[in-house]
């Protein structure tokens, strides 16, 4: 049994995948220089290729031009015996012809005897004419036809060629008379053509190169400035650094973004450097207190003084709403550690804004007991996260139980998708305002006041989430307190 065939044997990368691989090794300006020299190259070898041909196509045009238009040959006497010097009269008559007979130049001429084949040079020519297989078929030319070919001399010079049929003589019979136009001159001339475009080519691509150096240099300038900034951030973790931006390219979007990414990576580490501070700092205080307070315990424990029954429960009773802060705190914390742009629409549902509601004023009236709830509201259903949603209508109603006066009313309604919570309180001094829904901001008149800072961040955060927009203001008719309006998109009826 003869052994299977064996696959195409392996051979090594072709150019193409070398040159490829050459220059994915190389640096980009490095590329960029060689594709433009290339590209030039091939422009310009190109554009020599073609006129070269068209100056060869042109010149040999013009030999065979003048080669036809020559007249002289017809006019005397097509005999072999005139040609061969058997009539004196023809011969001295060809002897006499002047350039301008033969269209300005003296051409080499032949007789060839079909029956013999015997050649005959006029008196004239000095080299003979290498007949052709296919010279035959002159001999069925008319009187004024003939065929024009390349051909060469016997010495091996190019010439041009023109072919009569010659009548046929009483004794040896029809002849082909061959005239030819030597063209070494034009091949000279073409090699020197030749010579002088590879001269301007090679020239041209080496301009080229330089000019595409010069191109790669100056294009890639901004990308150097951006590399230079990518690796100072690296380097010194200094974000914020930008470039200069110039033109409206596609270096300058690509500066621009990275001046944008680079200025948003700026705010998010001083966003989260001043969460942390600030969320250290709000640690500390009920850390403290519950460490004073253990340090207390275990000191009476110890000394074996014990702490009267009432001052042991007050102390209890600290630590428990210590650790009740600590863990809104936390959660607090947790709410705003997760990313501020909002959630596609794909991944909410839909929830009934005011069932949340609701329930969000089930809770407020467990921590404010003694006021009064002046509340209505209307159906309305929004796209949105529902935990997220309550714990934002929560902390409004708990901002509005914080604020409000013992036995005051807060008045809550929900009405074509506008939710507003009103309190009797103090108010909001207006110089405030723009700061209620910054990160740990709390109005320096309400620090003594329960709470982290953050509950009103959270509203901002969740009510942006679902694609709405809150405001915190003074009342609209003039009176005491503050007014927090909720807007969301939605409608009276699930979708």
């Amino acid at each position: 049994m003869p052994p299977p065939p064996l696959g195409p044997p392996r051979t090594a990368p072709g150019r193409r995948a070398r040159l490829v691989h050459w220059l994915r090794s190389r640096s980009l300006r490095s590329r960029l220089t060689f594709l433009s020299a290339a590209a030039v190259a091939v422009a310009i070898a190109l554009s020599a290729l073609a006129c070269w041909f068209i100056v060869e196509k042109q010149l040999y045009n013009q030999v065979r031009t003048d080669l036809a238009d020559v007249q002289a040959i017809p006019k005397l006497p097509p005999t072999l015996p005139a040609y061969c010097g058997a009539t004196p009269e023809a011969a001295l008559a060809l002897e006499k012809a002047t350039p301008s007979d033969m269209g300005g130049t003296l051409r080499d001429v032949q007789f060839v005897a079909a029956r013999t084949h015997e050649v005959c040079l006029a008196p004239r020519a000095k080299r003979a004419i290498v007949l052709n297989a296919d010279d035959g078929q002159a001999y069925h030319l008319k009187p004024n036809q003939s065929i024009i070919r390349d051909g060469r001399y016997t010495n091996g010079d190019p010439a041009v060629v023109r072919i009569y049929r010659a009548d046929p003589d009483p004794k040896l019979g029809p002849g082909l008379m061959m005239m030819a136009t030597p063209t070494k001159s034009v091949e000279e001339s073409l090699q020197g053509l030749a010579l002088l475009l590879g001269a301007v080519s090679l020239g041209g691509i080496l301009l080229a190169a330089v000019a595409g150096r010069l191109v790669a240099h100056s294009s890639l300038k901004p990308v150097d400035q951006l590399t230079d900034a990518v690796e100072h951030i690296a380097r010194t973790e200094e974000v914020g650094t930008t470039i200069p931006v110039q033109g409206q390219d596609e270096i300058a979007r690509l500066s621009a973004s990275f001046n944008s990414m680079s200025t948003a990576l700026a705010n998010s580490r001083e966003r989260q450097t001043r969460l942390i501070a600030d969320a250290g700092h709000e640690l500390r205080t009920p850390l403290t207190s519950l460490r004073t307070n253990v340090d207390l315990l275990i000191r009476s424990n110890e000394t074996g003084r014990p702490l009267p029954a009432a001052t042991k429960t007050k102390l209890l009773g600290n630590m428990k709403a210590q650790m009740q802060e600590l863990t809104v705190l936390i959660g607090d914390l947790l709410q705003l550690s997760r990313p501020d742009s909002p959630k596609p629409v794909r991944q909410l549902a839909v929830v009934a804004l005011h069932e949340i509601t609701g329930r969000a004023l089930e809770r407020a009236k467990l921590r404010g007991p003694g006021l009064v709830y002046d509340t209505g509201t209307e159906p309305w259903y929004v796209h949105g996260d529902a935990a997220a949603l309550e714990r934002a209508v929560i902390n409004l109603l708990d901002n509005a139980v914080k604020y409000s006066p013992p036995g005051g009313t807060i008045e809550v309604r929900l009405h074509q998708g506008v939710l507003t919570v009103r309190d009797h309180g103090p108010g909001i001094p207006a110089d405030e305002l723009p700061y209620v829904f910054d990160r740990f901001w709390r109005s320096p008149s309400s620090r003594q006041l329960p709470g982290s800072g953050l509950g009103l961040s959270i509203v901002a955060q969740s009510v942006k989430e679902a694609g709405g927009e809150v405001a915190l203001g003074p009342a609209g008719d003039g009176g005491p307190g503050t007014l927090a309006t909720l807007r969301l998109p939605g409608g009276p009826a699930p979708e």
